[in-house]
């Protein structure tokens, strides 16, 4: 190399030398420096001298392949220096090829010092991951470490723990002494946990004073309890912070994988939800997540998105059952009954999915489209001459709005044809039981609408005197699982009479439901009670089919003479 050329390089940069066999043979003073080694020491030495130890062997091969075949090498090198410190260098390789034989007879090296860039870089991927108060990893990185122990679980099928530890207490700390003594309590609580807990196991800080604990390899058992407890008792011993004696405790809540199946999000989630628990019975203490639990709390958001989807699809609709005369065969009305038409299931009964539905606003939704659907049927049976009478269930969250009755009204309203005493609002016991007050004002208000209610399911619940006596409803319907067993069990005959005698006592009718044979009729018309419903009058129809069962109804003769 030109003299001139080589002072400007070697001003510049770090700069080498080496035979076909790499032995040095020139270096910089750059070079001498930031290796430790004298020119003396390195002259005739083979590059591997400055070898690290951190590159794999596959990676020196491809540089040699590449400059044997006279193609210029880059890349980042890893070198040690005479002391043992270790220091990198960008580093240009070039094969030196003899214009004459075309042969490379030497190589030429280029370096620049990156150490402190490397560093830097370092500390910022570091900061990136990892809590920089209490040195564990942060919500960042707990993202992958939790990934990674759930496939080595899966990999291996060994189960995992997943654990939110809250700190009791340590908001009294950081009001009391300054958050500069909350800080140094963090720093000691994350020793303490570092400590207690298996290499193989990760805790790490989320935020403010919540820890996250990864344990591996633990089953639901013995193991898994006495980790939990080594951990509260370890957080658990006296603190000495700045000669300031300071008491602390945790709450843990606990999910177990493979039992809870759900990605690391979801599960930091269940674990969090486990530690409120603990956090509510009493602190120090942990709590295991209930998986079954959380499978039917998800089934039923399930059930509820799927019927909330039908309602809107128009896949509701309703049944109707008939209600007659025993003794003259007369149709007075129906009972309209919720079906949904689900596709490719066919026809779903509600017991199959208003139950999830009850205890949300969704019910509401359902309540009011059913009675705008009833005071359409209604409509269309008055037209048609047919002075029936239509009964629909009315829910607890349905009834005990405020703005029922006049919700009420408006959809009356929209009816004009529709007479409102055709129109009877079934409600059960426990309806009114739970808000008395409210149900009766409701009802009153309701009955000034002109329309009738129905006490159902009578008998199964409190069935108090002065209940009856309070709620305005102009008919009892009694509890189909009394008339069911009348034929053979006295107790239930017993109540079914009192039933009866309780309605003509305080002046209402009584109708039964679940009429199962002949002689069930029979024996209610001598208890009393001529009016009924059930499979054995007919099963609830769809709209369509209740013309026609109606012209070709005949009561048994059984009834007509009893």
């Amino acid at each position: 190399m030109d003299d001139n050329y080589r002072a400007a390089v070697d001003a510049a940069a770090i700069f080498s030398e080496t035979d076909l066999r790499g032995n040095i043979t020139y270096v910089n003073q750059q070079f001498c420096t930031i290796s430790g080694y004298s020119r003396e020491e390195l002259l005739g030495a083979n590059h591997r001298i400055l070898n690290s130890g951190l590159h794999e062997p596959a990676f020196f091969v491809g540089m040699w392949r590449a400059l044997a075949a006279g193609r210029v090498w880059k890349g980042e090198i890893c070198n040690r220096a005479k002391d043992g410190t270790l220091y990198w260098v960008d580093s240009t390789m070039v094969p030196l090829v003899d214009p004459l034989s075309g042969q490379v007879r030497k190589y030429v090296s280029i370096r620049f010092d990156v150490t402190e860039k490397r560093q830097l870089l370092h500390t910022l991927q570091w900061r990136v991951g990892h809590d920089v108060l209490t040195g564990l990893p942060n919500r960042t990185y707990l993202s992958d470490l939790l990934n990674q122990a759930l496939a080595c679980s899966r990999r291996e099928g060994i189960e995992l723990a997943v654990c939110m530890l809250d700190l009791d207490g340590f908001k009294a700390v950081n009001d009391g002494y300054g958050h500069a003594m909350g800080d140094l309590l963090l720093v000691e609580v994350a020793q303490r946990l570092k400590h207690i807990l298996r290499e193989s196991d990760v805790v790490a800080r989320l935020s403010g004073d919540e820890f996250v604990l990864i344990l591996r390899d633990v089953d639901e058992g013995r193991q898994l309890h006495a980790a939990l407890r080594r951990v509260l008792r370890a957080l658990a011993a006296p603190y000495v912070i700045r000669e300031q004696h300071l008491s602390l405790s945790a709450s843990i809540g606990v999910t177990l994988y493979p039992q809870d199946d759900e990605d690391a999000d979801t599960l930091v989630r269940h674990a969090d939800q486990a530690m409120y628990v603990a956090k509510q019975r009493g602190r120090n203490r942990y709590h295991l997540f209930d998986v079954t639990q959380e499978q039917e709390l998800k089934a039923t958001h399930q059930t509820v998105a799927r019927v909330r989807r039908a309602l809107h699809n128009d896949e509701l609709c309703l049944y109707y059952q008939p209600k007659v005369n025993l003794r003259s065969g007369q149709v007075l009305g129906f009972e309209g009954l919720l079906r949904w038409q689900r596709p490719g299931r066919g026809l779903v009964p509600p017991g199959d999915f208003l139950p999830w539905v009850e205890q949300t606003d969704l019910i509401i939704e359902i309540g009011e489209w059913v009675l705008d659907k009833a005071l359409n049927q209604l409509q269309a049976w008055q037209r048609e001459g047919r002075p029936w009478s239509l009964s629909v269930n009315i829910a607890a969250r349905h009834l005990q709005r405020s703005d029922f009755a006049e919700r009420l009204r408006q959809l009356l309203a929209a009816h004009p044809e529709v007479d409102p005493a055709r129109l009877d609002l079934e409600i059960v016991e426990s309806v009114a039981i739970d808000n008395l007050q409210h149900v009766s004002r409701c009802l009153d208000a309701c009955r000034a609408l002109g329309v009738r209610f129905s006490l159902d399911d009578f008998g199964t619940g409190y069935s108090s005197l002065s209940y009856l006596k309070r709620l305005p409803t102009q008919t009892i319907k009694i509890d189909q699982s009394f008339v069911r067993d009348i034929l053979h069990d006295q107790d239930d005959l017993a109540l079914t009479r009192a039933v009866i005698g309780l309605a003509r006592a305080f002046g209402r009718e009584v109708i039964a439901e679940g009429l199962e044979s002949v002689e069930h009729g029979r024996v209610l018309m001598g208890l009393g009670c001529e009016l009924a419903q059930g499979y054995c009058i007919a099963r609830p129809m769809p709209a369509s089919e209740v013309q026609r069962w109606a012209q070709t109804y005949r009561q048994p003769k059984l009834w007509r003479d009893p």
